[in-house]
């Protein structure tokens, strides 16, 4: 008896010895993103589009910049934009800043005829904002947690899964209504062990009928959370008002929502 169990013991205590060690779970990536809302730091991000039709390329883009952030969310923003292939990327600033709730333009149709001394145009009302090409805006807390609780997996720090254009539409607060509705944006979303995002990859697939087949894809890339970041607008003696324009001029009397991060480009 005595000889039976020892070897119990025995087994058990090799069993113990040679179990995988239970996984802590994963940082929450919403509560991670909320600590990193601190006045006066921010993060830098990298993000390339890749637009196709019937599997020809018919547009890209290369984004790059900072972000600043204050208690709630991004206050300001200073973005570049190169290599921009597509019709709709005439009018993408090829450099912006956002600060205090007015953007400043500068570069391209941005910079056709402007006054003597000025080298921005300023549209007020237009707010830093996160999301630029990429049409899965991380810092948006709803956002961040559907990508996390519509996940069908998570392996090696990365959540894979997919959401329809509609279920996008109402954590934004916009109505997607018909076919458009139905087309199911794939995602990858990485994040690091404090659960901080450092990619979010999506793409998705429209099918037009005689028009073809498109295909859009965006990955983005952050670097450096928490470093210190002061963004300011431009002088004063730099910048004109677009209302200040003449009628004859062609900068935009609007910067448009980026049509790469628009349903159908």
């Amino acid at each position: 008896m005595k000889r039976i169990l020892a070897g119990v013991a025995l087994t058990t205590a090799a069993a113990l010895a040679t179990a995988a060690p239970a996984q802590a779970a994963p940082a929450d990536p919403v509560k991670a993103m909320q600590k990193q809302f601190v006045p006066g730091h921010g993060v830098r991000f990298t993000e390339s589009t890749s637009v196709t039709l019937n599997g020809k390329a018919t547009a890209g883009s290369k984004t790059s910049g900072t972000l600043e952030f204050g208690k709630s969310g991004i206050v300001a923003s200073d973005v570049t934009n190169k290599g921009g292939t597509g019709l709709a990327d005439v009018f993408v600033p090829p450099r912006s800043i956002s600060v205090g709730g007015n953007t400043y333009a500068q570069g391209g149709l941005y910079s056709e005829d402007l006054p003597d001394g000025k080298k921005w145009v300023r549209y007020t009302g237009q707010a830093a904002t996160g999301s630029y090409n990429q049409l899965l805006d991380v810092f948006e807390p709803k956002v961040l947690k559907a990508l996390v609780a519509k996940a069908k997996s998570f392996k090696g720090g990365t959540y894979k899964g997919g959401l329809t254009y509609g279920e996008l539409g109402k954590l934004s607060g916009q109505k997607v209504t018909g076919t458009t509705a139905k087309i199911k944006i794939e995602y990858a979303l990485s994040v690091d062990s404090k659960g901080r995002v450092t990619r979010i990859s999506s793409g998705y697939t429209a099918d037009y009928g005689i028009l073809g087949k498109y295909r859009a894809a965006t990955d983005t890339r952050f670097t450096g959370w928490g470093s210190k970041v002061s963004i300011k607008a431009p002088a004063e003696s730099q910048w004109i008002d677009v209302e200040e324009l003449t009628a004859d001029t062609e900068v935009p009397q609007a910067i448009p929502d980026s049509a790469l991060a628009t349903l159908g480009g």
